[in-house]
């Protein structure tokens, strides 16, 4: 399997190639040269796969410079009982994500059972044993600049935190992510994890982790990597749940089923995508935004609009307070007949600060053949999803879950199951729920009282540069010499 770049302008590389590097050299996300089909005997005997097994199978149809036995042993290791621990009583310990019925065709998928209680783990759990295998191989280190607007920081970072040869220099938008999400972050006192506040918004941290990426000569002389969803090994990883969730809503492989997926950054529902183009039977993609509501937008009119700094909402939802979307490039390059010349020059106006106007392209006119619908919800959807999915069924979401679900079933279809994604457990919005429901969400007890832990961080300016000195600064050191 090699991978090529959106833009087109960069040399096809293998997996454990571009796993390191994040974003291609021409500014560009990294896709399969063309998508692994499944087939219908594939599919009959994947149905009854542990999770651990699936996802063996489904990632070795994408890694295939890594031994089969290595990859086994990678996987194995990234999805065991111990690591994903808050399963209900009674949930088989290789479920790893469970299917909750609400009502008949009607379900959650919990994708929130690990460390950090955020479907982020997922990936990252096994993103962290691959970094540490192509490393050790090589006997480099890496150092991991990663932006967050909630739950990729932690998940990254408890995946990461000990790894040999690895730092982790998160950016995060200053008082923007909710107190339990910030203390899961910046209470770790692990030596190579580097938290770093910056005054801006998501999208200011976003934007300087593509400037330190496309500043070659740096990137190269300090190793730095990137575990944001840019780096495609986490949308691989989260293509697994697609097919694991699809077998425990339907008895069959005639039947097909829709996703609701809450988005921000498209990773998820990108995946949900590969998926799909795979030939996973999936009926709809439905993709959920709350009032930052850019992609959906672009569903619904064609038009790709990111707004400024000033325009991005800060949101009870505050993981999907994104504007600009960068998986959401990979699916254009898709929707544009994989031309990276038009990829090009879409993004170079994006790039610009501008906008990209598809309505009236003959591409968009055909971007009913890959399944995707949209919708928003605000602030008072939320709350309104949340008083019902509990008052109905007695089951606590999050907010963001509440967005996915609130789109999913205006979207939903007479006789076709839905699935909802899942996206984190409610404790990390406890203030929402209170506010929803006047009583506090359960957490794992070795997490209470995480907000009065003592807390590590910087707080750096949004500018490139600063960021840059920052990590020159810390990177002359071993990664797990304590300070």
């Amino acid at each position: 399997m090699r991978y090529l770049s959106t833009r087109g302008n960069s040399p096809t590389k293998s997996f454990t190639e571009i796993l390191l590097a994040g974003l291609a050299p021409d500014g560009g996300l990294y896709l399969p040269e063309s998508y692994p089909r499944v087939t219908s005997a594939e599919l009959t005997e994947w149905r009854e796969l542990s999770y651990p097994a699936l996802a063996f199978k489904v990632l070795e149809k994408f890694i295939t410079d890594i031994p089969a036995g290595d990859l086994k042993t990678l996987v194995d290791r990234s999805y065991t009982a111990a690591t994903y621990c808050n399963l209900r009583p009674g949930d088989a310990a290789d479920e790893i994500t469970p299917l909750r019925t609400l009502a008949p065709g009607l379900h959650l998928l919990e994708l929130s059972n690990g460390p950090t209680l955020a479907f982020k783990d997922m990936a990252m759990q096994l993103l962290g044993n691959l970094f540490e295998y192509v490393l050790a191989k090589s006997g480099a280190e890496l150092n991991i600049l990663g932006a967050t607007s909630g739950d990729t920081g932690s998940s990254a970072e408890y995946a990461m935190r000990g790894k040999r040869g690895i730092r982790v220099f998160m950016l995060s938008p200053h008082g923007k992510m909710s107190r339990f999400q910030t203390a899961q972050m910046f209470s770790l006192q692990d030596p190579n994890i580097f938290n770093i506040a910056v005054r801006g918004v998501f999208d200011d941290c976003q934007d300087i982790v593509k400037n330190v990426s496309n500043d070659h000569a740096f990137k190269e002389r300090h190793r730095i990597g990137t575990v944001n969803s840019i780096n495609w090994a986490r949308v691989a990883a989260q293509i697994v749940y697609y097919f694991k969730g699809y077998f425990a809503a339907t008895k069959s492989n005639d039947e097909q089923v829709s996703f609701a997926v809450p988005s921000g950054n498209f990773g998820n529902i990108c995946a949900g995508h590969i998926a799909r183009m795979m030939g996973l039977p999936i009926r709809k993609l439905i993709l959920a935004t709350n009032e930052n509501d850019v992609l959906d937008e672009f569903f619904r009119t064609g038009v790709y609009r990111p707004r400024a700094t000033a325009q991005t909402f800060q949101t009870s939802s505050p993981s999907m307070d994104i504007s600009k979307a960068s998986n959401f490039e990979r699916f254009a390059f898709d929707l544009v007949g994989r031309d990276g010349a038009s990829v090009r020059e879409l993004w170079g106006k994006v790039d610009a600060g501008g906008a990209f106007d598809l309505s009236g392209a003959r591409h968009f006119a055909g971007i009913a053949r890959f399944g995707m619908v949209s919708g928003s919800s605000s602030h008072a959807d939320r709350l309104a999803t949340i008083r019902r999915v509990w008052q109905q069924y007695q089951v606590m979401i999050d907010t963001h879950t509440a967005d996915g679900l609130k789109v999913g079933l205006e979207q939903r279809e007479s006789g076709v199951p839905l699935v909802c994604m899942e996206t984190a457990l409610p404790v990390k919005f406890e203030e929402t729920i209170r506010e929803a429901l006047g009583r506090e969400p359960e957490r794992p007890a070795a997490l209470a009282g995480i907000e009065d832990l003592p807390q590590r961080f910087a707080v750096l300016a949004a500018d490139a540069q600063v960021i840059k000195d920052y990590i020159a600064a810390h990177t002359t050191e071993p990664p797990n010499h304590h300070r």
